[in-house]
């Protein structure tokens, strides 16, 4: 591992879908939920999609801009205090997904043989080159007066959509295409030297190390008391 560079990282936009309806065959922002979701992605984030099957979600490109670390929820919740404001987290069913620096998922296995956890199955996944993500909903915008809707993953009723099955942000991407400075990396060789002379490991790593940490928490629960289990330890 510490001879390992991570990989470059494009900064470069997807190329944005034309704003006005019918033009070039594409759906304008305004032609229903699906284009206007896509319209977001694309052109407000500037992230890859894919067409949905009919009756199917949109789905998201990884490896481009971001790869994704996809973890039990339970297990998730512990390592957000790891991400830095505005380092998107999404929620699907028992399912927590974060994203991370291009490039992770290739250095996720030797990350983890490193940190003395690859010998185990610890349901940590990841999404890297030619994966797919279900595309979350789009957030609603916050109005005056409103309260914020509690999350499940951290111990509170979820949202209802999350309830339901769909895919839903639990910390939503900022606006604009910069993403990228948010997310969890590898370092350089000299940055992870300086890091370590501090004592502090870099941001991947502890984020990678608390995850396998509770991901084999909640194997080991599963093991002792079944899946319903679960629920129990999404609410600590």
């Amino acid at each position: 591992m510490a001879g390992t560079v991570p990989l470059a990282v494009s900064t470069v936009p997807h190329p944005r879908r034309p704003l006005d309806p019918g033009a070039d065959g594409t759906a304008g922002p305004d032609d229903g939920p699906a284009a206007r979701l896509r319209h977001w992605y694309e052109n407000d984030l500037g992230w890859a999609t894919v067409p949905e099957a009919p009756g199917e979600p949109l789905r998201l490109v990884t490896g481009v801009r971001f790869d994704v670390l996809d973890v039990p929820a339970a297990a998730g919740a512990k390592a957000l205090r790891h991400l830095v404001p505005g380092s998107p987290v999404a929620l699907r069913g028992d399912r927590m997904r974060l994203l991370v620096a291009a490039g992770s998922a290739q250095e996720l296995p030797g990350l983890l043989d490193w940190l003395e956890w690859g010998a185990l199955d610890l349901d940590l996944r990841a999404l890297g080159a030619h994966g797919r993500m279900t595309a979350p909903l789009r957030p609603e915008p916050v109005r005056a007066g409103d309260r914020p809707e509690p999350v499940g993953a951290e111990g509170r009723t979820g949202p209802r959509e999350a309830a339901q099955g769909a895919a839903v942000w639990l910390r939503p991407p900022g606006p604009g295409c910069e993403v990228e400075a948010s997310l969890p990396s590898m370092p350089t060789l000299s940055a992870r030297s300086a890091v370590g002379d501090a004592g502090r490991a870099p941001d991947l790593v502890r984020l990678v190390d608390t995850m396998a940490t509770e991901c084999h928490r909640v194997r080991l629960s599963r093991a002792s008391h079944g899946p319903a289990d679960d629920q129990a330890l999404a609410s600590s």
